[in-house]
C-alpha cells in the first residue's frame, strides 16, 4: 500500500502564531483544545505520521483538522454541525446582515446609540428592506453562522523590538542549521502549577462524565517548571522550583551546561527579566553560553512551546491532585514517556511567510 503523503497546514503569519499558542494556553473546550494543539505541532514541523502517536488519534483525523484550518482557518478548531430545513433567507442576504452588523449605528446616521442590539438592529434591517421581518433569535442564528458575535473591544499589540528582524532570523537560522560543535536548547518557564482541579477529557459511560470537586483551596502555594527542549535528541529536561528568579534560572543553566560538556550551548529564551540577569549573563560568558533572546511578541517561535501544550493535555488536564509530591510525579511520568519516544526537531514552519520577511545565514557560527 502506498503511504499517503504527508501534509502541514498552511503558512501561519506571526500573529496567527500567537493566536494559536494562546488557544492551547487557554481553551477551555476540549474539542477545541485538541484541535488547536494538532495545528500548532503542524505549524512547527511536526508531520502528521508523529503527532498521531503522540495525540493517540487517527492520521485520517490530523490530516482532517490539517485540511480544515487551511480551508476556513481558526473557524475549523471549533467546527459546528447544523441541519434542518433549507434557508428561507438567501445566502447573499445573510452575508449583507453580517456586513451591516459589523458596522457601527453612527455610519447610518443614526446617532441615539453607539452599538447595535439584537432588537435594534432587526428593525433597521427591516427599516431599510433588507428583509421583510426577523426575529431577534433568528437574526443571532444568521450572525453565528457567518462568524459575527458579540465580542467586548480589545486592543491590540505590535512590537516595539527594533531587531525584531535580525533576533527571528538568528532564531530560524539555528533552528534550521545546527552549529558545529554546538547544542541548539529552547527553554522556558512553565505554570503556576499550583493544586486544583482541571478540566480535561476522558472516555465514560454516555451522560455520565467524570466530575471533579468544584469547591477546592490553593493550599501549599504554587510550583514553577522550568523546562529545556534539546532539538538534536527532542528530549525534555527539567526542574521545579517554589520560586522561578534569576537564581533558579541559573541554577538550571547550570545543569544543562554539566549535561553536554565540552559544547556550546546556544539556548533560546523569551525576555523575561531573569533571562537577561547580569548575573545570569556573565556566567553566559564565562561557561561557553549564548543566550539568544527571542523578539518581543514573538514566543510562538519557541519549539518547546507546542511541547508545553501536550504536557497540560496529558499530564495535567482532567487531573484533582492534593499535593505537589502527587503532581510532579505525574509530570514526570509524562516527561519519561515523552523521551521515551522523542526524536530530533527539523523543519520549524518551514512554509510559514515569516521565512519570506528577509534572508538569514544558513550557517552559524
Amino acid at each position: 500500500m502506498a503511504r499517503k503523503p504527508e501534509v502541514f497546514v498552511r503558512p501561519l503569519s506571526m500573529e496567527e502564531g500567537r493566536r494559536l499558542q494562546k488557544i492551547t494556553r487557554t481553551a477551555k473546550d476540549p474539542v477545541k483544545l485538541r484541535r488547536a494543539i494538532v495545528v500548532l505541532m503542524s505549524a512547527q514541523g511536526r508531520p502528521a505520521s508523529a503527532i498521531r502517536t503522540l495525540m493517540q488519534v487517527s492520521d485520517d483525523y490530523v490530516r482532517q483538522v490539517v485540511h480544515a484550518f487551511n480551508e476556513r482557518g481558526f473557524d475549523a478548531l471549533d467546527p459546528k454541525w447544523s441541519g434542518g430545513r433549507p434557508r428561507r433567507i438567501s445566502e447573499w442576504v445573510r452575508e449583507r446582515i453580517c456586513l451591516i452588523a459589523r458596522t457601527t449605528p453612527a455610519e447610518w446616521g443614526i446617532t441615539a446609540f453607539s452599538t447595535w442590539s439584537l432588537s435594534k438592529l432587526a428593525a433597521h434591517l427591516q427599516q431599510i428592506r433588507l428583509v421583510t421581518s426577523i426575529s431577534p433569535q433568528h437574526l443571532s442564528r444568521i450572525l453565528k453562522a457567518g462568524g459575527v458575535s458579540w465580542q467586548a473591544t480589545t486592543t491590540w499589540k505590535s512590537s516595539d523590538d527594533p531587531d525584531f528582524i535580525a533576533k527571528m532570523c538568528r532564531v530560524l537560522a539555528l533552528y534550521d542549521t545546527r552549529p558545529r560543535g554546538g547544542r541548539v536548547i529552547c527553554a522556558d518557564e512553565f505554570g503556576p502549577l499550583n493544586l486544583q482541579p482541571r478540566q480535561g477529557r476522558a472516555w465514560r459511560p454516555r451522560s455520565h462524565p467524570r466530575r471533579l470537586r468544584a469547591t477546592y483551596h490553593r493550599d501549599d502555594g504554587v510550583r514553577h517548571l522550568l523546562g529545556a527542549l534539546d532539538l538534536a535528541t527532542g528530549k525534555l529536561y527539567y526542574r521545579i522550583r517554589r520560586r522561578k528568579r534569576w537564581t533558579e534560572f541559573l541554577a538550571f543553566l547550570k545543569s544543562l551546561r554539566c549535561r553536554w560538556p565540552g559544547e556550546r550551548l546556544y539556548v533560546i529564551c523569551d525576555n523575561y527579566s531573569p533571562h537577561k540577569h547580569a548575573e545570569v549573563r556573565a556566567w553566559a560568558r564565562a561557561s561557553d553560553v549564548e543566550l539568544v533572546y527571542l523578539p518581543t511578541y514573538g514566543s510562538w517561535l519557541n519549539w518547546i512551546e507546542s511541547e508545553f501544550a501536550a504536557l497540560r493535555y496529558f499530564a495535567l488536564n482532567g487531573t484533582d491532585h492534593r499535593s505537589h509530591e502527587e503532581q510532579n510525579a505525574a509530570i514526570a511520568a509524562y516527561i519519561r514517556w515523552h523521551n521515551k519516544h522523542a526524536s530530533a526537531k527539523v523543519s520549524f514552519a518551514a512554509s510559514s511567510p515569516i521565512r519570506s520577511w528577509t534572508s538569514y545565514p544558513t550557517k552559524v557560527a
